[in-house]
């Protein structure tokens, strides 16, 4: 196993970014697309809290802000993983990897803001791209068991590689580190997605956090066994390591973004609903049928969701959020919209089947069908949602995503000018205004 990771970690170290540029461009979009969420998600009163007991209790030199002139205390570097990670999934709009079945970028993206702050943009792009490729391929490789959660998994491995790379290692050492978060994955638990308990969005944040630390320590010269992955798959997960790509193609390409604000596997019959909502008197709606392939159900099935975590991973919820509001962002999570009398009973009306062929083509879908009082029928198919390969985002709709996601807490042109740098900066110039003093 370690001759393959050090394969990976060897063709990435001679990867020249400026000769790959459609890999920079997805790279800057999934930095922007990233740091929206955070923005976002920061408003949220515990990550607030988390943020201001955290600088309270152990001040360090972090500023989520540009205003250098702030007295606000600081976030230690581990915090301010941990701070970030929590903001950037709080609102369940960031990005993933069908591949990885993850997300690969937040726990890499968290782990490197704070201990980048001597990185140009390019160095920074270059580890934030090294750390994509070596989370989403265990993704692939290390499939979690039943009743666990993938964010505290193998997230920590790709946090691990990133740091490793920007601290300077080499290929070698990079190695290391992701060898030496191995010999300690957590085993997260699903349970929390069920209960509505939001201790899941502190996951990525540990994930960031054992990167941070994995780095530090093969920096140090700690070493682990060249073969703790495959001892990890079979003592954590109870199973063989799967198949590790070694192939000089990037999975960062790959990586999709979420144009509305739930698990993935909420988006197609969302959109389903979407589409056909203007076409139906809701007050005339009698049945709700949903079919989607065997995955949605297991991860998505939460009914009468009663806390935002638990509609987040609601196919019923999502879908009656776009019947209702024609919209699923942060937003339909808030009172008094979230517990909607007209909401609910959309909800309570839709009846969740899986579609066979699909779950065995590992094909994402849904078909939405609506029966009315009048005798009419309303049926639509979605197998594509925005971000997919077939629907691929623009860098104007990521853009204008990052706008809404910043509305409530920059102003316009703070916003703006964070898009166009995050964007348009050069390689050389630091457009990260995170710290008080480099």
């Amino acid at each position: 196993m370690n001759a393959q990771l050090l394969s990976v970690v060897d063709w990435l170290d001679t990867v020249v970014l400026a000769m790959e540029p459609a890999v920079q461009t997805h790279a800057r979009w999934l930095v922007l697309d990233t740091l929206g969420c955070i923005v976002a998600g920061r408003r949220a009163g515990p990550v607030a809290e988390f943020e201001y007991r955290a600088a309270a209790a152990d001040p360090g030199s972090f500023y989520f802000s540009r205003d250098s002139s702030s007295t606000a205390l600081g976030l230690t570097n581990a915090n301010a993983a941990m701070m970030l990670a929590m903001a950037a999934c709080w609102d369940e709009a960031c990005e993933g990897h069908a591949g990885a079945h993850g997300r690969p970028g937040v726990a890499v993206l968290a782990a490197l803001l704070p201990m980048s702050s001597r990185l140009t943009y390019g160095q920074f792009l270059k580890s934030f791209v090294v750390g994509y490729e070596i989370g989403a391929r265990f993704g692939a490789s290390l499939r979690i068991k039943k009743g666990m959660h993938v964010d505290g998994n193998w997230p920590s491995l790709g946090a691990a590689a990133a740091v490793a790379h920007a601290l300077g290692l080499r290929p070698v050492q990079i190695a290391q580190a992701v060898q030496i978060a191995a010999c300690q994955l957590p085993m997260s638990l699903y349970s929390p997605v069920r209960s509505g308990d939001t201790s899941r969005n502190t996951y990525l944040g540990h994930s960031a956090q054992l990167g941070q630390s994995a780095a530090l320590a093969a920096a140090s010269g700690i070493t682990a066994p060249s073969d703790t992955v495959l001892e990890y798959a079979l003592v954590g997960l109870g199973q063989a390591f799967g198949h590790f790509d070694t192939a000089t193609e990037f999975h960062i390409l790959q990586a999709y973004f979420k144009p509305y604000a739930a698990v993935r596997h909420v988006h197609y019959g969302a959109l389903a609903a979407f589409v056909i909502r203007n076409a139906v008197a809701l007050e005339k709606v009698t049945s709700i049928s949903l079919q989607v392939y065997e995955e949605a159900t297991v991860y998505c099935g939460n009914r009468a969701p009663q806390t935002p975590l638990q509609a987040q991973f609601s196919l019923t919820f999502g879908l009656a959020s776009m019947l209702r509001w024609g919209r699923l962002d942060p937003w339909v999570y808030r009172e008094p919209q979230f517990q909607d009398p007209l909401l609910r009973a959309i909800e309570a009306k839709v009846q969740v089947k899986v579609e066979p062929q699909w779950t065995k083509q590992q094909m994402r879908g849904a078909r939405l069908l609506l029966e009315c009082s009048d005798g009419t029928c309303h049926e639509k198919e979605i197998t594509a949602v925005l971000g997919d390969a077939q629907m691929p985002f623009t860098e104007t709709l990521l853009s204008e995503k990052f706008m809404r996601y910043c509305a409530d807490s920059l102003s316009v042109a703070q916003a703006s000018d964070w898009a166009c740098q995050l964007l348009c900066a050069s390689t050389d110039s630091h457009p990260l205004p995170f710290w008080k003093s480099p």
